[in-house]
């Protein structure tokens, strides 16, 4: 079975609600070994992330542990960055054997073409998110910003994803919307499956020959889980479908 989940948004909210979501991400990624072979993240795991040469956010501790042992365990990782886990460079790669992804994947299951992304930037009529997303990715700024101490570094790169998430409040209808269109797009193309997230809008859709799902989110929401076992595609909350297989 392959698996698909996303904008978990750690770090983001308070106490006792942060600890509810990570508990149940924990819980999550301890039994995706008994059905899951293959595991996508679809971007924004972390409502901030930005690690240096020697020092990563060390409030995620546990679930980078948790993602250690999954790839351990056999379960096959794809990770998208999102538009507010974007600051990975060497650490993911060089401790977990984890390559985070900078962009769209394509993969095929089951004879199936899927093409999945994390969702920001798809929208051509926002250009000023897309100058901005521009220059937060170049590498040539995030490598001067390493030069600021972690702490300072770390500290900005949380208040800065908490001050996008007020400017960026309201309707998710427009955004919905653009997403469901690329995923249009997409499906004329040839692929049977396009798998989104960044919207927070849970989404299982047959649009002509294919397939549109995004997963949601899961601060607003119910935390929800994409499934593909080869013959069906579901979309169902996390804590049902730990409890369906036990």
């Amino acid at each position: 079975m392959v698996c698909f989940f996303g904008d978990v948004h750690l770090g983001d909210g308070n106490g006792a609600e942060q600890r509810r979501r990570c508990e149940l991400l924990l819980e999550l990624l301890a039994a995706l070994p008994r059905r899951c072979s293959h595991v996508v993240i679809l971007g924004d795991l972390f409502d901030y992330w930005f690690d240096y040469r020697t020092v990563i956010p060390r409030e995620f501790w546990q679930v980078v542990a948790a993602l250690d042992r999954l790839q351990r365990q056999g379960v096959r990782i794809d990770y998208l960055m999102g538009n507010h886990d974007f600051g990975h460079w060497r650490f993911f790669a060089e401790e977990l054997g984890i390559t985070p992804h900078r962009g769209d994947i394509e993969r095929c299951w089951y004879g199936k073409r899927f093409y999945i992304a994390h969702g920001d930037g798809k929208n051509p009529r926002d250009w000023g998110y897309l100058l901005l997303r521009a220059l937060l990715q170049n590498r040539y700024a995030q490598a001067l910003y390493r030069l600021l101490h972690p702490d300072l570094g770390i500290g900005l790169a949380r208040w800065a994803s908490q001050r996008s998430r007020m400017h960026s409040t309201g309707s998710q209808e427009p955004l919905a919307k653009a997403l469901e269109e690329f995923a249009q797009r997409k499906l004329r193309e040839g692929f049977d499956v396009v798998v989104l997230g960044h919207s927070h809008v849970p989404v299982l859709k047959s649009l002509g020959a294919g397939w549109y799902l995004n997963p949601g989110g899961w601060v607003e929401d119910t935390p929800r889980l994409g499934c593909f076992d080869g013959e069906q595609l579901r979309l169902l909350p996390v804590q049902q479908w730990i409890a369906a297989i036990g």
